[in-house]
């Protein structure tokens, strides 16, 4: 195989499988190259992705180590994108009786959804998260698109339980925008004991539904090390329950009168990124 196809090759066989570790001899021997072949061909691979500003390759050495490509977003990549997200959010036909805002059609983009696991891997990529949890469902596909980067799996919270969930943990939890009592619930099996969580959510407002899953966490000795939300809602007048999250986009004024919506950039950029 001439370098050119092996590089092509190598590059995608690295993207498609963010997070794992491949060894040198399983390129070598898949591409029927010496070593040393692969690890200048490594050398160029990594140069170009940190050049693209879409991650780059960790080195892990000894008789177990190989490559990991390691997704991570550039600050200008990140900053164009989000800002992006804001400019579309704030179109006025998205606004829904109530001071609602639409945005379904963003959860239903494959494309914008890779885009945001991307992002959020990219931050929670030094937490060592053991996998990453969300409630049903609206945060499902930003869930498993987070889980994909980061190569661990995806445990979802319900709000009733299934017969084919098995038993159950269970807890009542206070909603931070409308102070009722709901449920939560989440099967014995799902969750390892010990295990580092990332909880990832589409929207958030005073933070209830949030502050909920940590309390099922803690059922399971769990340990949230990371929360991410697409959407905050900034309310004056609504007191947060949770302080330690990062969001990508900031709702900070819903005029339903004037048809005025205020987006602008969530907290993600308060850690520098590369």
């Amino acid at each position: 195989m001439k370098r050119s196809d092996r590089l092509v090759a190598m590059t995608n066989h690295l993207i498609e499988h963010p997070s794992q570790l491949v060894s040198l001899p399983f390129f070598s021997a898949e591409f029927d190259s010496a070593k040393s072949s692969i690890s200048e061909d490594l050398a160029i691979v990594n140069n170009i992705l940190q050049q693209q500003g879409i991650g780059y390759l960790e080195s892990i050495s000894g008789a177990a180590g190989g490559v990991k490509y390691i997704p991570s977003y550039s600050r200008t990549n990140s900053e164009k994108f989000i800002d992006q997200l804001c400019e579309q959010l704030e179109d006025p036909d998205r606004l829904l009786p109530g001071g609602y805002l639409y945005m379904s059609d963003i959860l239903g983009e494959p494309s914008k959804v890779r885009n945001i696991g991307r992002l959020f891997a990219s931050y929670f990529s030094t937490s060592e998260v053991d996998v990453v949890v969300t409630v049903a469902t609206k945060g499902i596909p930003l869930a498993y698109a987070v889980a994909s980067f980061l190569n661990v799996p995806v445990v979802i919270v319900r709000r009733d339980p299934k017969v084919t969930e098995g038993s159950t943990v269970s807890i009542n939890y206070v909603s931070g925008s409308s102070k009722k009592i709901q449920t939560m619930v989440l099967s014995k099996r799902s969750l390892q004991e010990g295990s580092r969580v990332c909880i990832i959510d589409d929207f958030m407002k005073a933070g209830g539904t949030v502050n909920g899953m940590k309390n099922l966490m803690e059922e399971f000795r769990a340990e949230v090390v990371a929360i991410g939300v697409l959407a905050e809602a900034e309310d004056e007048d609504e007191e947060r329950v949770i302080t330690d999250y990062t969001s990508l986009i900031q709702i900070n004024n819903v005029d339903v009168k004037n048809k005025q919506i205020e987006v602008r950039r969530g907290n993600y950029f308060r850690r520098e990124l590369n």
